[in-house]
């Protein structure tokens, strides 16, 4: 079974980088930039200036053409600051920002999704304790989406389209959304606070990171309930699910290492050393490899998943933090 099971995975890890041509996008809060690193090639292609504001997180459209980039002002989460308001809209051909889209106020938004499936965009908008949705190609303000928790900050979306999650830091929650009935559905208590949160390949389980306790919560769907907590080397960050649905990896800040959570035995079964602060984690179409971005060493790291290593480290900008795939 182990053959079979092993001959499967090198098959579907076949492809090399060049068959799958895109590039990843690295959201840099120290320099207000995007960095643009071509994946085949394997270097930065370009430095794009988000006009002296700080985006954290970006989402590129499904053609390529356009990343989308909300400014989420001067402050961490919580903490008192300058709210940002807008939504950055940059043209990957030109390498420049092409348009901004104003939220009519200062929420704080922060992490965005794109949905193929009804062709918007989803937003998370903290301040206002809501979710906001835009039409990707006429830039509008279409609603919003109430999570009923404040420090709504990052959020996760089925393929579908239907449902979406967010993770609320403060309250320690994770909201369920109904997506296409634009409504809450539930609010999942989890820990006292929460950072963070992603989907398992087969959309059965949530998974979020206690901040407080180096453990990750894992959500059942169906039962909205936390159905256990696994252990990790220290306390949890960005989360994405790994190839064939064999596990999740969790970036571990504080011990500058990228743990692999067997889903099956639910612990944490290998690490890997990595620069500077792992952030954030991208796993492009397909691919058998990871990028994951290390804020205090402005970099991003390439990772072999068939060999478990670290096959290159690409320079970005200061404090590295969101990743996003722009196909060629």
């Amino acid at each position: 079974m182990r053959l079979v099971q092993f001959l499967a995975f090198a098959a579907w890890a076949a492809p090399a980088a060049a068959d799958f041509p895109g590039y990843v996008l690295v959201a840099n809060q120290g320099d207000h930039t995007v960095t643009m690193i071509d994946a085949a090639e394997r270097r930065a292609v370009a430095t794009i200036p988000e006009d002296a504001v700080t985006g954290h997180e970006l989402v590129a459209s499904p053609d390529g053409r356009y990343a989308f980039v909300p400014v989420y002002g001067n402050s961490a989460v919580g903490m008192p600051g300058i709210d940002g308001r807008s939504i950055l809209v940059v043209s990957l051909a030109q390498r420049a920002v092409v348009h901004t889209i104003d939220l009519g106020e200062g929420t704080r938004p922060h992490c965005i999704r794109y949905d193929q499936n009804r062709r918007r965009l989803y937003v998370t908008t903290e301040l206002d304790r809501s979710v906001t949705v835009v039409d990707p190609f006429t830039w509008k303000i279409l609603g919003r989406i109430p999570t009923r928790q404040s420090q709504s900050h990052m959020l996760v979306i089925t393929r579908d389209g239907r449902t979406g999650y967010t993770a609320n830091v403060g309250p320690g929650t994770v909201s369920v959304l109904d997506l296409a009935g634009r409504a809450p559905a539930a609010v999942i208590r989890v820990a006292t606070h929460v950072q963070r949160i992603g989907l398992s390949s087969d959309e059965r389980w949530v998974f979020t990171s206690d901040t407080e306790n180096p453990r990750l919560a894992m959500i059942d769907v169906a039962a909205r309930k936390v159905s256990s907590w696994v252990d990790l080397p220290g306390k949890g960050y960005g989360v994405a699910a790994g190839p064939l649905g064999r596990g999740i990896m969790v970036a571990i800040p504080s011990k500058g290492q990228l743990a692999w959570v067997d889903l099956g035995a639910r612990r944490v079964t290998r690490t890997l050393n990595l620069p500077g602060t792992p952030q954030e984690i991208l796993m492009p179409p397909r691919g058998m490899t990871a990028y994951v971005s290390c804020g205090a060493s402005a970099s991003v790291a390439i990772v072999d998943l068939v060999n478990w290593q670290v096959e290159a480290i690409l320079p970005a900008g200061k404090r590295a933090d969101g990743l996003a795939w722009a196909p060629k």
